[in-house]
């Protein structure tokens, strides 16, 4: 990104500002606003043209061999924009080696690519380790017994359900089934 003289100017004295606060005028406040908007808007474009770019090495990789020439040319200026080769880009050039351009940027990509999962590790392990205990101190001027608070009443206690149900409660016991009377007592008469 490149600032004109006058965006320069503005940055210089928005930074002059930041470092020694003062009251700005309303012209100072405007010209700052407007550095912001267009920066914002080199931003914005920058997204758009690297989506752009990403959509046009996907097209180029799927019409390989035969885009090649461009699709080498396409990886190379995404890789210099700060892209990190995908799986897809690695299979690609794995079955182009033979070309020495090919070879040469997949030997690129695969260091590229084994230090994007470095530090995607490296992130990850941070997120889960816990952070260290710092010790408790006391501190010198702690309360007193005249500044504690005074107790209040103690309430009886409520009796509490526990928090599972009992297994006789889910599964109630089985009743056993009560055996057919004799063959003589089932005669009607």
């Amino acid at each position: 990104m490149a600032f004109s003289a006058d965006e320069l100017r503005v940055l210089r004295r928005a930074l002059a500002t930041a470092l020694n606060p003062a009251p700005l005028q309303d012209e100072d406040v405007q010209d700052c606003l407007r550095l912001a908007e267009a920066v914002d808007d080199a931003v914005r474009e920058a997204g758009r043209l690297r989506a752009f770019l990403l959509a046009d090495l996907a097209r180029y990789r799927e019409a390989l061999p035969g885009t090649l020439p461009g699709y080498l040319e396409l990886l190379q200026d995404a890789l210099a924009a700060g892209y990190d080769p995908a799986a897809d880009d690695l299979a690609a050039l794995r079955a182009l080696r033979a070309n020495p351009r090919a070879a040469a940027l997949l030997e690129r990509c695969q260091v590229l690519a084994e230090r994007s999962v470095r530090a995607r590790l490296v992130r990850a392990t941070r997120a889960v380790a816990p952070a260290p205990r710092t010790r408790l101190l006391a501190l010198p001027g702690g309360r007193s017994a005249a500044d504690e608070p005074k107790p209040a009443t103690p309430k009886p206690p409520v009796p509490s359900k526990p928090p599972a149900p009992k297994p006789s409660e889910v599964f109630p016991p089985r009743r056993r089934p009560v055996p057919p009377p004799p063959p003589e007592e089932r005669v009607a008469g």
